[in-house]
């Protein structure tokens, strides 16, 4: 699609929120709740928190074009890679081929349906409800006319960014071709290629959307809350940046409310979000130790069953001289869980303990942990493509371990960790006890 100059635009991209009003527009900061005014943005430029770095918008050239482009394209790149073969081996005259979607309907034959569940959803289902939910916003705007449910399939995208994980797929079939790339013949089809740059597309879909711009299209903007003041923090204001759509808006006297612009929910913080984060890493640790513990898949040649944990697949792949490929399983399934569960651990014990020379660097790890817990899924898939591909009855096969199952757990068990974990907790100023119930309620905080 060749460029369109700014006079012949759809109205839409030729004219960002800031051209059409004069007053100031107001944010929340959703990590350290600083409140700010945005200023004039360009194409190409994005608003950082000044308190805490966090990025609150960043603005694109033609972004309603540019988002449905992109998000087009990925989608004819996903049905291209389930449409054809994915990958085929062959050893001793024997061989299998498969399609992508086997990676888990596979599993099922195996009495791995929540693991099948996982893969299928992670890899093709929410990567396509996301790229139809982003055309049919973009088009809509495209026409000067939202279609229906606009809004709540614009609410949906920000939830259902965090378990797309093509991009980690790609990952775990590398590793998976790796292994058996020493013992068997291997052909990449038409579907592995297809699926590379969907994964690709999907991610630069992801990134082009600009949410702000979207929303301000979608429904306009009201007025801040009056008497909202910028510098200082939204909570003793009694006010909460929403942080799917980004508006400011007044709570109740109970701490909660809805967005008057998406109508997502909203808090001064996350209910008991210390407690939730704590069982939900206990749940993950006792989960852990199975995962560890249980062979992840089982491997059999020549008759010979051969179980393999994921320690002793990292030890296995080390023997056969493929360091980087050990290296990466290694840093995926043993590093990334535990330093998570460690990092999440710390932020939940120190995070009523004050001290503005850490915050910065506190904020930093949580958002390091939010961002590596899914690559822990690389695991996971590799045993979802092994089952799937190595079917040569006693010559060689691959079944699941019950560690695949425990694994995928603790990796989701995790990010719902990061995710109920508020961070803006960690520049909230501890108050003495006895004064904590005149700034919070307790149905609208962590208690």
């Amino acid at each position: 699609m060749l460029p369109l100059h700014p006079e012949s635009a759809p109205q839409v991209d030729r004219l960002p929120p800031e051209s059409q009003g004069s007053r100031r527009r107001f944010r929340a900061c959703h990590e350290c709740d600083w409140v700010v005014a945005l200023p004039p943005l360009r194409g190409g430029e994005k608003a950082d928190c000044p308190r805490c770095s966090h990025t609150l918008v960043r603005r694109h050239h033609l972004p309603a074009q540019r988002s449905m482009s992109l998000a087009l394209a990925a989608l004819i790149a996903l049905v291209i890679a389930v449409s054809f073969p994915f990958v085929s081996f062959s050893v001793g005259g024997v061989g299998n081929r498969i399609e992508l979607p086997q990676t888990a309907t596979t599993l099922i034959g195996f009495h791995q349906p929540l693991v099948a569940i996982a893969v299928i959803l992670t890899i093709l289902v929410l990567p396509a409800l996301y790229l139809m939910g982003v055309i049919w916003l973009q088009y809509g705007l495209l026409r000067q006319h939202p279609l229906p449910a606009s809004r709540d399939i614009a609410r949906s995208l920000s939830h259902l960014t965090p378990w797309m994980m093509a991009d980690v797929f790609i990952i775990g079939a590398l590793v998976s071709l790796i292994k058996v790339a020493g013992l068997a013949d291997i052909e990449l089809g038409v579907s592995f290629w297809a699926f590379c740059i969907f994964s690709m597309l999907l991610l630069l879909t992801t990134q082009s959307l600009d949410s702000d711009w979207m929303w301000f299209s979608l429904a306009g903007e009201p007025l801040a809350p009056e008497g909202t003041l910028t510098g200082r923090t939204a909570a003793p204001q009694g006010l909460s940046g929403c942080p799917t759509c980004g508006l400011i808006n007044r709570l109740s006297d109970r701490g909660a409310s809805h967005c008057r612009r998406c109508h997502e929910k909203l808090h001064l913080r996350l209910p008991h979000s210390l407690q939730r984060t704590w069982a939900l890493l206990g749940a993950a640790v006792i989960m852990y130790f199975p995962a560890n513990i249980y062979p992840i898949m089982t491997t059999t040649s020549l008759g010979h069953s051969n179980p393999s944990t994921i320690i002793g697949g990292v030890v296995e792949l080390t023997q056969m001289g493929s360091w980087p490929i050990a290296a990466v399983i290694f840093i995926a399934s043993i590093i990334v869980p535990v330093g998570k569960l460690t990092a999440l651990a710390w932020l939940c014990l120190v995070v009523k303990r004050g001290n503005k020379l850490n915050v910065t660097s506190r904020t930093r790890l949580y958002r390091l942990t939010e961002f590596i817990g899914r690559w822990s899924m690389v695991d996971v898939f590799v045993v979802a493509i092994l089952v799937a591909l190595i079917r040569a009855g006693s010559l060689m096969s691959v079944n699941p371990g019950p560690a695949a199952l425990a694994f995928g757990t603790v990796v989701v068990l995790t990010m719902l960790a990061a995710l109920t974990f508020d961070p803006r907790l960690i520049w909230d100023t501890p108050l003495p006890r006895k004064h904590r119930s005149l700034f919070f309620s307790k149905d609208a905080v962590d208690g």
